[in-house]
């Protein structure tokens, strides 16, 4: 699940201001909460990270083959949704995010509503996400339902972008800046453009998006990849190179602990708390727990702050997008990348 780029430099590249605003909250409540006895944010590691990391890419690896199956252009996309997500749980995982289903110029946080009444077509991009206790695989492909050469041309750049991106790393010592010029040069042989306030990003345990920055062009940081788990994922579109944010996704995070007067929000609160820890979750999921009053819940939640709304991200020109994206996991001077079944 992508991460948009606000302003700032990190020493990784550009930081999301509203995700490390969030995150500094989440450090404050986190020895204090009663609720959120592990935050992502002061999780250790366990033992296992290994095993458990590994686990979570071979279900992602799984859940991308079956929804390559069956994916079809007219197919409603709240079908597609709940099947891969179901698919995951019964490998073994959970989803570590809602499944997003973003077409043509939307180049990410888009899922289906609980009643959502669309169907799959043009230039499809699956994002989906798995988790062990956890330990977190993030990965997604792209699929031309048009039968559009364009569309084809645009899959093809964005998996180049990130097959280079994962080469160059697996090479050995890289720094941020040549992951970014490797996606940045491969996107523009293809005669497209990346999506520059898109990027990949390090996983912590429980924290999708861990505060390190990918970079899908050469944005001139010098600091070296350190060891760790990060998903690269590179967009291609034939607009602009740039989103926006568009209207909500119904996908959400906790950013922090608090009360709220109405019933209903506090019991949503706390199954919030208790299912998703700090993993983005949707409105669907919890209308399948609580019914459709659920719906006013978060609304609740959010007004009181405690919630995130993902924006969906639409391309500045309305260009179409396609994106690729494998996690890779480095340590001891190895690189695995957790979600391709070669390496």
């Amino acid at each position: 699940m992508t991460e948009k780029n606000y302003a700032g430099a990190t020493p990784f590249g550009v930081k999301d201001g509203t995700r490390m605003q969030q995150k500094s909250r989440l450090q404050k409540i986190s020895s204090s909460s009663r609720l959120l006895p592990s935050l992502a944010v002061n999780a250790p590691h366990a033992a296992n990270e290994s095993e458990q990391l590994l686990k979570a890419g071979i279900i992602a690896q799984e859940a991308v083959a079956y929804a390559r199956s069956f994916i079809k252009s007219g197919m409603p996309l709240l079908e597609i949704a709940e099947k891969i997500e179901a698919k995951i749980r019964e490998l073994g995982g959970k989803p570590a995010f809602p499944v997003n289903l973003s077409m043509n110029e939307i180049a990410a946080h888009a899922t289906p509503l609980y009643n959502e009444k669309g169907t799959a077509s043009g230039l499809l991009k699956v994002d989906l996400g798995v988790h062990i206790s956890g330990f977190i695989a993030d990965t997604a492909f792209s699929l031309d339902l048009d039968d559009n050469q364009e569309n084809k041309a645009l899959i093809a750049a964005a998996e180049a972008a990130l097959h280079a991106a994962c080469m160059r790393v697996k090479q050995g010592p890289v720094k941020i800046r040549e992951i970014g010029a490797a996606i940045e040069t491969a996107i523009k042989e293809a005669c497209f453009q990346p999506v520059q306030n898109l990027s990949g990003h390090s996983i912590e345990r429980y924290e999708i998006h861990g505060g390190a920055t990918i970079p899908n062009y050469d944005n001139a940081q010098e600091k070296q990849l350190l060891p760790g788990v990060y998903a690269i994922e590179p967009f291609a579109t034939n607009g602009l190179g740039k989103v926006r944010d568009s209207k909500p996704s119904t996908i959400y995070s906790l950013v922090k602990t608090g009360t709220v007067r109405d019933t209903l929000a506090r019991q949503v609160l706390v199954y919030i708390q208790e299912e998703y820890n700090t993993l983005p979750f949707c409105a669907r999921w919890l209308v399948k727990h609580f019914g459709s009053r659920a719906i006013m819940a978060l609304l609740r939640l959010e007004e009181a702050g405690l919630l995130h709304h993902y924006p969906q991200l639409i391309e500045l020109g309305k260009g179409k997008v396609a994106q690729a994206e494998h996690t890779l996991f480095i340590k001891e001077g190895k690189v695995l990348i957790t979600t391709a079944s070669r390496q």
